[in-house]
């Protein structure tokens, strides 16, 4: 029986994944500035300070680095704040969860106030007991502190503890720390999508079935004898 569930949040609960490519051309269209195509693959292994001093040089902005950054930051904080969408079927799913007595935190590598600003703004923040952040952790997802954190919190066992994510680096990491793993499809994913499949418990296309995914809960802790 599962216990407890572990939520990534972007790109399992939250459609926000597209703000992380599109950030910096978000940014330029404020200011009028029409961004080449294929701006967020450029930038994609940038820290924030180069992608920065590319933005100043590339565009000719008449700006400091720290006025681009926070500029790009402002950017990704409105599209929480004010834009982001759930996943569809997410809500229902969430609420299935806590009807069925299920206790459910959340493990994320967003900043604390921009999720939590986006839950409150879509009602679904009373679902989750404590919200974990990589930054307060110490951590990032290629370590498995954030979720054994979670857990201990809500008091369940890695094996009896369900994390849902979207990352195939964050599925492996939860699996190979003895947690039980349900993959949820989010296009960003689509290049690691076999391999996610294969290393996750479960997967999902959509958070849309409860009663479907904890009838193949049940069945995997049937034929393992528990």
């Amino acid at each position: 029986m599962i216990k407890g569930a572990i939520f990534d949040l972007d790109g399992t609960i939250l459609d926000s994944m597209s703000v992380w490519d599109n950030a910096a051309e978000m940014f330029l269209n404020s200011m009028g500035i029409e961004a080449e195509t294929g701006l967020g693959k450029i930038m994609f292994s940038m820290s924030m300070p180069e992608g920065a001093e590319f933005l100043k040089d590339r565009y000719g902005l008449d700006m400091d680095k720290e006025e681009i950054i926070t500029g790009i930051n402002h950017t990704i904080e409105d599209f929480y704040y004010y834009q982001v969408r759930l996943k569809d079927g997410a809500e229902q799913f969430l609420k299935d969860m806590k009807q069925a007595g299920i206790r459910m935190t959340a493990a994320t590598s967003s900043d604390r106030h921009v999720v939590e600003e986006a839950l409150k703004r879509l009602n679904v923040i009373s679902y989750f007991d404590r919200i974990f952040t990589c930054t307060e952790v110490g951590a990032g997802k290629v370590k498995p502190d954030i979720y054994l954190a979670a857990a201990g919190y809500m008091g369940t066992l890695p094996k009896d503890t369900w994390v849902f994510e979207d990352a195939l680096y964050a599925i492996r990491t939860a699996k190979n720390a003895g947690f039980r793993t349900v993959g949820v499809y989010d296009s960003s994913g689509i290049e690691n999508i076999e391999e996610i499949k294969e290393t996750c418990d479960i997967f999902l296309n959509k958070l849309n079935d409860f009663h479907g995914l904890l009838e193949k809960i049940n069945e995997r802790y049937k034929d393992e004898g528990k």
